[in-house]
């Protein structure tokens, strides 16, 4: 980990197929098909699994953005 990344919680768990890893990160994303507008949909990611979950929401147009886990607030779900 590098100076200035996020820390990982050891409470949340990557969402990534068989990851059990930390999570450090939130993919906040929203697919207006099937969400309100104004829904934050979060995935849980591990450093090693940031750039997959946000490239295949963003390859969607889902991607709302990428921030550290402690940066989510009780919007994001």
């Amino acid at each position: 980990m590098t100076a200035g990344s996020p820390r990982p919680r050891p409470d949340l768990v990557c969402s990534a197929r068989g990851c059990r890893a930390p999570a450090a990160f939130g993919v906040v994303w929203n697919n207006p098909r099937v969400h309100r507008p104004g829904r934050r949909k979060v995935w849980l990611a591990c450093p090693d699994h940031r750039e997959s979950l946000a490239s295949f929401v963003a390859l969607r147009g889902f991607l709302l953005e990428v921030v550290p886990v402690d940066e989510l607030g009780p919007e994001d779900g």
